[in-house]
């Protein structure tokens, strides 16, 4: 039996760049592993699959990459609430991941998502070792989160630092997610690197996004808004639009359809 994929590209700078996600809205007929082999196969960073088997609760949305399942990412979040805006049940609503429910909604081009998830510092702080060890530089800050997959956040002094970076794979592979960036106000360049998800560097990176908003509250910005500029250097341009206060963290941006795509 075929199925429709909805491909689309997220966080895009106007018409161009994004990450590239499939979206796949009927789920009947496939267990775990057959989630996880569309994904392996389509390649994208991620591949969603939402589940409405449950006539009483919001869509459970399950993200795969193609190497494993993710409890939450949030370019999967955005993309996934994109196709429900356009295709139903409308412009506004809930999605259930694995770290609890966020809200959608759509302003014109834009769709944003909105998250208040747990997010736990991890002790002790080795970001600096790991990205001396991968080839890069020290970062002039640093902090470990969990959410729950471990991120290490990196900050650099310029975007021409980051933009610099060549980091050894090899030796970035046993964490999740490296994110080095710069700020210059507000506005923030970003590149993050998984290599043990299969996705070496990622385009534009809403969970990350989300760690990094975390980051900005621990250092006492209890509130506040930038663009995060990312993917450049892979030829994804990309625009993720964060925002955060007492309530939780926002991410948003532009998504633009490619295909649909027939599975068997």
């Amino acid at each position: 039996m075929s199925r429709p994929c909805h491909v689309v590209r997220v966080f895009t700078r106007g018409d161009d760049g994004g990450n590239h996600l499939g979206v796949i809205n009927d789920v009947i007929g496939i267990d775990d592993v057959g989630m996880q082999r569309i994904a392996t196969e389509l390649g994208f960073s991620e591949t969603v699959f939402v589940d409405w088997t449950d006539p009483d609760d919001d869509p459970l949305v399950r993200i795969f990459t193609p190497a494993d399942e993710l409890p939450f990412a949030g370019h999967p979040l955005v993309g996934t609430a994109w196709v429900l805006s356009h295709l139903g049940p409308g412009a506004q609503g809930r999605l259930r991941t694995g770290v609890g429910t966020v809200e959608f909604s759509t302003d014109g081009e834009v769709v944003t998502v909105h998250a208040d998830i747990a997010i736990e510092v991890i002790e002790p702080d080795d970001v600096a070792a790991v990205a001396i060890g991968a080839g890069m530089p020290a970062p002039i800050a640093s902090i470990r989160l969990g959410l729950p997959k471990e991120y290490c956040i990196a900050e650099y002094e310029t975007f021409e630092d980051v933009a610099a970076l060549t980091p050894d794979m090899d030796a970035l592979f046993g964490r999740f997610g490296f994110m080095a960036f710069a700020r210059n106000g507000d506005t923030v360049k970003a590149r993050f690197f998984a290599p043990g998800t299969a996705v070496p560097e990622d385009p534009a990176t809403g969970s990350a996004a989300v760690a990094l908003a975390r980051a900005f509250v621990l250092r006492g910005e209890t509130r506040g808004a930038v663009l995060v500029g990312q993917g450049d250097e892979i030829g994804h341009p990309s625009t993720i639009n964060l925002s955060w206060d007492e309530n939780g963290t926002t991410i948003g941006g532009t998504v633009r359809r490619d295909e649909v795509r027939l599975l068997d």
